[in-house]
Order: structure tokens, then C-alpha cells, then sequence
């Protein structure tokens, strides 16, 4: 055990809550433009302004000597960043690291699903809004479904036996495919989850007429299948369902209907080295600058991580009849 996590062994905010589980962002750049996360012109930071591979694994070092057993790795779409196979490979086996967990849109699992399982990683959730070309397409913009069904299918055949679909249904465009989305994962012995539209940075549409909430999901999905409640959980926000006679877990996730912050056990760090302390909030550290000032010394990192604790808020506070968005910084900014 290092002396860090001799002296600091858990992170503990004011309310009282384990922060266990971090998602970290490794790029702000995605080869999709999905409708819900971006807007169709982005403008990316400079590539000195975001988190060099090296420093992703600093933090996740520190945080994993703190207490954190859960890591995910997002982005953006995190498998563009040039070489970041390197990060996972060097987080992959760290002693007290329960779960790497990945989050995709699975562009690049045809190519990188057998490297990644060899790293390490545990589960993978892959983004799936649509199986209908045209739609996929138009939802994504730049997207090719025919990619991510063979990624989907690279995965499966490197043997990740927990992967994830994350759905984001919207009214007038997708949310007519709530069930023909649950019976291919139920077909491919995958798990789903249906995540409500956040409101997070400026998009081309207003979210108030196009969320789609997830107890409405919940009924059309029971008026098909027998859902059976279950208490088990990923360490995530998600509350899961199983279907008899099936290997598939349903879950939703619900910011705006079912407010799930009691038991807020994570913290995202963005690909500037913000440390957020909760999505739907502003309140964040700046890393970054410790990360570079003190390249051999982990204390003032480790002091300021100990810090933010007492500023994590109980909770957020999603709003989307807002002319605004609740929050000005995109998804892809944070980490999904």
C-alpha cells in the first residue's frame, strides 16, 4: 500500500458520500457529431490544452492510491486519441483497480476490441441511437451504423461478457425504436440502457420538446416484455431490470425524472484536467496546472483532490424548459 493510500485511504464528501468511481475524459473529439451531444460546427480545444496520455495516468494512479476502485474512460470518442491504447495498458493491472470500464460509440472496436480486452478492460457501453441506416446517420451526422454493428460484433468475439447499448431516445426521432432497440440486445445477449437527454451545451434543437422521460420508456417497454425490478447495480446511476428467460439487464438512467444523487458515489475529470464534482454543476478544481508545476510531487495533487470534497454538491439541478442550457459545457467536454 503506498503511503498516500495509508493516509488518505477513501474519499469522503460533506454529505457523506464514498467517492469510489471517476470518468475520465481523454479527448474532447469524437469522429460522430451526435445531435444531443454536439453542435454540428465544433471547435476543438488545442491539443496543449488537453491532458497529455502520461498525465491521464498520473491522476488515475492518485485517485486509485485514494480509494477509487472503478475508472471509466470517455471522451469524446476516447479511441481516436492517437496511442491511446498506451493508457489502458498502463492502467489495465494497477493493484486496487476493480473496473477499467470503457465508453464508446464503437467506431474503433473492430480494430482496437481485442487490444483492449488483453489491457485490461473490463465492461464496454457502446452508444447505439438507431439500427436504421438513414436514422443512424442523421442522429450521429457523420456516423455509419454498418461500423459500429461490426465493432459491436468485434467485441462480443473478444469475449467482453458485459457490454452495454446507451440509448438516448428523443421525441420525433428515435423514440419509436425503444423496443426494436431492446429486442436486438436481447438478440445479441447485451445489456441496455435508456438514458434521458441532458441538457449540456448548445445544440441545434430544443431538449424541453424532444426528451423523451424514462418512466414513459418504462411502460411501452412492459406493455411487451415481463421486466422484473432488480437491485443490482454498476456502481452507476442506472436503475436495472432483468427479463426472464433472457441475459439481458434494461436500465435507466433518469436525471430529469428520477433525481439519483443520494447515492452519488463519482467525480469526472474533463480533458483539461477539470475535476467536476458533479454533471449537472459548475463546481470544479483545476488540475492541470498542479499536474505540470509539480511533476515529481503527488501531495498538492492529492491535498487538492482531498479538498474538493467539501465543495461536491448534493446534487444537480437539470431544468430543461430553460431557454439556456443547465449547463454551458458540451458532454463531450466532461466525459459521457
Amino acid at each position: 500500500m503506498s503511503a498516500a493510500s495509508q493516509l488518505h485511504p477513501v474519499l469522503i464528501d460533506q454529505f457523506g458520500r464514498r467517492v469510489d468511481y471517476i470518468r475520465l475524459s481523454i479527448t474532447d473529439r469524437c469522429d460522430f457529431r451526435c445531435v444531443y451531444c454536439m453542435s454540428e460546427k465544433m471547435t476543438f480545444l488545442p491539443r496543449d490544452e488537453v491532458l497529455s496520455l502520461e498525465e491521464c495516468a498520473r491522476l488515475i494512479k492518485v485517485f486509485v492510491s485514494l480509494g477509487v476502485g472503478k475508472v471509466r474512460i470517455t471522451g469524446g470518442e476516447p479511441l481516436v486519441r492517437k496511442n491511446a491504447l498506451w493508457l489502458f495498458e498502463e492502467i489495465g493491472q494497477l493493484p486496487g483497480l476493480r473496473e477499467l470500464v470503457l465508453t464508446t460509440n464503437g467506431s474503433q472496436l473492430e480494430q482496437q476490441a481485442d487490444a483492449l480486452k488483453r489491457a485490461g478492460v473490463k465492461r464496454i457501453n457502446i452508444s447505439l441511437d438507431s439500427l436504421d441506416p438513414g436514422r443512424f446517420r442523421k442522429i450521429t451526422r457523420v456516423g455509419e451504423l454498418e461500423k459500429v454493428m461490426r465493432g459491436i460484433a468485434a467485441a462480443r468475439q473478444a469475449g467482453f461478457e458485459n457490454i452495454k447499448l446507451n440509448t438516448v431516445l428523443m421525441r420525433g426521432i428515435n423514440d419509436d425504436e425503444a423496443l426494436p432497440l431492446l429486442q436486438f440486445a436481447i438478440d445479441q445477449q447485451l445489456d441496455i440502457t435508456y438514458i434521458e437527454e441532458m441538457p449540456l451545451g448548445e445544440v441545434d434543437h430544443q431538449r424541453g420538446s424532444t426528451c423523451v422521460s424514462n418512466e414513459a420508456t418504462l411502460q411501452l417497454l412492459q406493455a411487451h416484455h415481463t421486466l422484473v425490478s432488480s437491485a443490482e447495480t454498476t456502481g452507476g446511476p442506472a436503475k436495472y431490470w432483468r427479463i426472464p428467460g433472457t441475459q439481458t439487464k434494461v436500465g435507466f438512467i433518469s436525471p430529469h425524472s428520477h433525481n439519483f444523487c443520494e447515492s452519488c458515489n463519482r467525480v469526472r475529470i474533463s480533458c483539461k484536467g477539470e475535476l467536476f464534482l458533479c454533471l449537472g454543476q459548475e463546481d470544479m478544481v483545476d488540475l492541470m496546472p498542479l499536474l505540470r508545476a509539480h511533476p515529481d510531487n503527488d501531495g498538492p495533487l492529492i491535498e487538492a483532490i482531498m479538498a474538493s470534497m467539501q465543495i461536491k454538491p448534493k446534487g444537480h439541478d437539470f431544468d430543461l424548459q430553460r431557454a439556456a442550457p443547465s449547463v454551458v459545457r458540451f458532454m463531450s467536454h466532461t466525459g459521457g
